[in-house]
């Protein structure tokens, strides 16, 4: 159109977009605004008024700007039609904050980020057990740091006092059997060696030490006896021989510790103290895998490393921070603590100068009395020790020795991870004096402040409420652990509980263990029972309803919790507790399709079955590469098993449906079938291994046992109480006050007692009570005489 033909100028008084578009709209519906290749000025004046596009309404204002704009799209650069769409601006969501993890830091005693030193890569060290004896449940607790990298093996734990011992002993009670004693050496020796246990059992204040020496008294006082007996006697040697070695065996405790203080120091070959932890080794590794612990990446034994460990304690030396007295060298605490770059006893500033945290922390490796005044404070350490006949030595430039306690840790984990390790673990009561003093000397070593960024430290256990000790013999080995529970029940009871508090090992946490364990499970078969159920490709893919969205967002929330739970310092208690309640909600979607005679959504089932299944991997509590739930038939032929049985179960299962779909036919329009229904009840398939199904009828055999002994015990009970009743029943009112003489001396003519043992009257208030006891037998037994002349 042309500019004449275009009277625009009343549009120009016209200042709000709306109004002018609406008055652009009236103008241009009569007319033809489409004439004409390029706009004329009054097209290009008109259009500059509109800051973008009219409303849709305003169809023909809109059409020609549109037209308008195409024919010249220089003429609105703000405008979104332009020749060449371009996107419209972005902006990213705000988002949420993602949880970081935290990790209880004993270093700070809080909740710290963890931020490791060399990108995803993350040291960690942690000590090693002390190999003289069975493993027990408390080294079961390497299940809550089940991702050690670094751990020690102290395999000769040459600085500690008690495999040094132990070692020794278990030779010179060998040497001892070896021999042959007879009944009447035994006899004798065991004699002798019991004289000062009892003194040591007098003299012990230690109410757990006393009852374990008490236990160890008793066994002895069962064997002694009888042989005692028997020697007096003058059995024959073939009765006396076996006692004797019964003795021999409940006393080789008192009697290795008797051998040990007289010929101890006689053992002088290195060899020998390597034998009892070589074999103990071999066991906790065997009793690791059995529980499905990880093995470290590194495990250093402390008799490879003894090279290493004297030329840390030259280094430490030369720093400044040790010295040498009488073929010793110890750590200078006191200088160490006074250099600005350090600090001593940064997990238990507390417990410095306390010599029963000392004692406690260090036992027999603290030094004796005679050798303190080696030592330039009570608060320093030994690095080396000059050795003692009867112990292990290396030769150093100090002497004959072998290493102090804290220095093997601290060599050997050095040597593989270097000046400064992401993570150290190990138990509570190590913090002081071991990890205190394993900090201090590697930091004189490396003269920094941060061999250690984090240190965790797992609480302790104990047994049915009472404190483990090995030394006190009250533990229970990992191997009389897995005769009653399985490795995957022991690994959920660890993840029941927090790894930095105090976990119990009772019957009522390894049930709740079984019964999380059953939970499980059960909902695992459901899900398998879901998916065996026959449908094509396309129809794996179902609507989802209310429901579905339902558990789908529960789904999600649970998934979040869980992360949350496991960055908030690895607090599988809480994660367990939440995937605990995520398969409450599917058995509940589950329950409430099935009622509606609906199949339940088997990809949603999938993919919790799935996420679930993934986490109890990752938390060790499943092996293999099972897609879904617990493997069956063990852990190598879980999946054969499997897929080898299924087949067969599923052709089984589908024959029943069809036969009950025949029978409830039968039923419809013959009124019969119904026997051949009852017999073929809807079918759910569950595959559980053949020791889990002998163990649960075993189980219920059990209860159904106590129930019925519950049952007899309160009948007989019953009957005892009515038996008693009957007795007193018949007791006449007059007689039942005369058998009471330590109570009673005179009685009236109906047998009420009237004066009390000594003599004297009873009071009004006393005869008042005993007369409301008289009455009331004397209406009981009235009640029974009735009750013999009614025939009753």
């Amino acid at each position: 159109m042309g500019t004449a033909a275009f009277e625009f100028g009343f549009l120009l008084e016209i200042s709000e977009e709306a109004p002018l578009a609406a008055a652009l709209n009236d103008y241009l519906s009569p007319r033809s605004y489409l004439a004409g290749f390029s706009p004329s000025q009054a097209d290009q004046t008109a259009f500059r008024l509109l800051r973008g596009p009219p409303h849709p309404r305003h169809v023909h204002a809109l059409r020609w700007y549109r037209h308008i704009a195409a024919l010249q799209p220089d003429l609105h650069p703000e405008s979104s039609m332009t020749g060449k769409r371009v996107q419209p601006p972005w902006s990213p969501p705000a988002g949420t904050d993602v949880p970081s993890l935290h990790l209880y830091n004993s270093l700070t005693r809080a909740k710290e980020p963890f931020v490791p030193q060399r990108g995803n890569r993350v040291t960690w060290y942690c000590c090693g057990p002390t190999v003289y004896d069975a493993s027990h449940m408390g080294h079961a607790r390497y299940l809550d740091a089940d991702e050690p990298k670094t751990t020690s093996s102290n395999d000769l734990f040459l600085s500690d006092i008690k495999i040094i011992r132990r070692a020794r002993q278990n030779h010179l009670l060998d040497q001892y059997k070896k021999k042959q004693p007879q009944a009447a050496q035994i006899l004798q020796d065991v004699l002798n060696a019991r004289e000062p246990f009892k003194v040591a059992l007098a003299s012990t204040t230690d109410p757990d030490k006393k009852q374990m020496m008490e236990r160890l008294d008793a066994a002895v006082s069962a064997a002694l006896l009888p042989l005692q007996a028997a020697a007096e006697g003058k059995a024959a040697h073939e009765v006396v021989q076996p006692l004797a070695e019964v003795l021999l065996e409940n006393s080789k405790d008192l009697l290795s510790d008797w051998l040990d203080k007289q010929f101890g120091s006689e053992v002088t070959e290195n060899s020998i103290f390597s034998v009892l932890p070589s074999y103990w080794e071999g066991e906790y590794h065997r009793d690791m895998e059995a529980l499905n612990v990880l093995p470290p990446d590194v495990l250093t034994r402390v008799s490879e490393y003894v090279p290493e460990i004297v030329e840390f304690v030259r280094t430490v030396v030369s720093n400044g921070y040790g010295y040498e007295s009488n073929g010793s060298v110890y750590f200078d605490t006191l200088k160490f603590d006074g250099s600005p770059q350090h600090s001593y006893a940064k997990l238990v500033p507390e417990a410095v100068g306390d010599q029963k945290a000392l004692q406690e922390g260090e036992g027999d490796l603290s030094i004796s009395a005679d050798r303190l005044s080696d030592k330039k404070s009570s608060k320093d350490f030994a690095l080396w020790k000059a050795s003692k006949p009867g112990e292990p030595s290396w030769d150093s430039p100090w002497g004959k020795g072998r290493p102090g306690w804290h220095i093997e840790c601290s060599a050997m984990a050095g040597s593989i991870l270097g000046e400064s390790m992401d993570i150290h673990g190990g138990g509570f009561d190590l913090r002081f004096p071991h990890h205190d003093n394993e900090l201090a000397q590697s930091e004189a070593f490396y003269q920094n402040d941060c061999w250690v960024r984090y240190f965790l430290h797992t609480g302790h256990l104990t047994i049915a409420g009472c404190k483990m000790s090995k030394s006190l013999k009250n533990f229970i080995t990992i191997k009389d652990a897995l005769a009653k529970n399985t490795a995957r029940q022991l690994r959920l009871a660890f993840l029941m509980h927090s790894w930095k508090d105090t976990l119990d090992y009772s019957s009522n946490t390894m049930e709740s263990a079984v019964q999380y364990e059953k939970f499980m499970n059960e909902f695992f078969l459901n899900v398998k029972d879901v998916l065996r159920a026959p449908t094509d490709i396309t129809g794996r893919f179902e609507k989802w309803e209310a429901a579905e969205m339902e558990l789908n967002n529960s789904f999600y929330d649970r998934k979040s919790a869980v992360h949350a739970a496991l960055c908030d310092n690895v607090d599988t208690r809480t994660a367990m507790e939440e995937m605990r309640v995520l398969v409450g909600l599917s058995n509940s979607y589950i329950a409430g399709r099935k009622g509606a005679k609906l199949r339940p959504n088997r990809m949603l089932l999938e993919g919790i079955a799935t996420y679930l299944t993934g986490m109890l991997k990752v938390f060790g509590a499943i092996e293999g590469s099972e897609p879904i739930g617990f493997p069956v038939g063990g852990q190598s032929q879980s999946i054969d098993l499997e897929s080898t049985v299924m087949p067969y179960l599923t052709v089984l299962s589908d024959f029943r449906e069809g036969v009950r779909k025949i029978a409830r036919e039968q039923k419809d329009h013959e009124g019969n079938g119904t026997e051949t229904f009852i017999l073929c009840l809807p079918t759910v398939v569950k595959l559980v291994d053949k020791e889990t199904l002998l163990k649960e009828r075993e189980e219920k055999k059990q209860m159904e046992a106590e129930k019925k002994k519950k049952k007899e015990d309160a009948a007989r009970r019953k009957q005892e109480q009515e038996m008693l009743k009957l007795a007193k029943m018949k007791l006449p009112p007059g007689q039942m006050f005369r058998t009471e003489t330590e109570k009673y001396s005179k009685f009236d003519e109906t047998g009420f007692p009237t004066h009390d043992a000594e003599g004297k009257e009873l009071s009004k208030g006393q005869a008042k009570k005993l007369r409301k006891l008289f009455e009331a037998q004397e209406k009981l037994h009235n009640d029974f005489l009735q009750m013999n002349l009614s025939g009753d």
